[in-house]
């Protein structure tokens, strides 16, 4: 018996026994497993392709989102100039900063940030309080998870935090920890820097 294999969509032909019902079904079957492959692929490819473009629109929306200044509003001790380097790092990272001399003290009792997560400089991004020297890529994660809080805090001024990295501190990256300052006074760990002086990394 010899069988000769059409393209798709076609019937298997070959002479097979039986009576001739029997033989229709045989010959009708490997068509219609082919169509149902057929219409398989197509629902696949059609599934993936739908999946390509939304990943393909999200990440030009991320994108679109980092290339868009976001507006922040800073005030800071006056002349302090590890505020000002941390002013520079946001900026460096798509931050577009407005910057008041003095009245963080006021600034940082009104948005409700006890004195116990205080330091040099207090920010307020998109309703969001930022206090001390609180990395960008954090703040980027704060405004995208947009979490029920007042915001962020790095109390004290840690050396190797984002504007007490320079020069002068050789390199040195103390351990320190960003906060999220919940509403009704508390605070948990909102991201960990280990640092470089157990030999972790930042």
């Amino acid at each position: 018996m010899q069988l000769r294999v059409p393209d798709a969509g076609k019937m298997l032909q070959a002479p097979v026994p039986g009576t001739s019902r029997q033989r229709r079904h045989l010959r009708v079957m490997p068509a219609t497993f082919g169509n149902h492959a057929m219409i398989e692929h197509i629902h696949l490819t059609r599934r993936g392709l739908l999946a390509g473009a939304a990943a393909f629109v999200a990440a030009r929306a991320d994108a679109q989102a980092r290339s868009t200044p976001v507006p922040v509003e800073v005030w800071k001790d006056e002349g302090c100039g590890c505020c000002q380097d941390w002013i520079s790092h946001l900026e460096a990272n798509g931050f577009q900063v407005t910057v008041h001399e003095g009245g963080n003290q006021t600034v940082r009792t009104r948005l409700g940030i006890a004195p116990k997560y205080s330091s040099c400089h207090t920010g307020v991004v998109a309703g969001y309080a930022l206090e001390g020297h609180v990395p960008a890529r954090e703040i980027r994660r704060l405004l995208q998870d947009k979490p029920q809080a007042i915001g962020l805090a790095v109390p004290g001024m840690p050396v190797g935090s984002p504007g007490m990295d320079g020069p002068a501190y050789g390199g040195r990256r103390d351990p320190f920890e960003v906060l999220l300052l919940a509403r009704g006074g508390g605070a948990r760990v909102f991201q960990r820097y280990a640092g470089n002086r157990q030999g972790g990394t930042a």
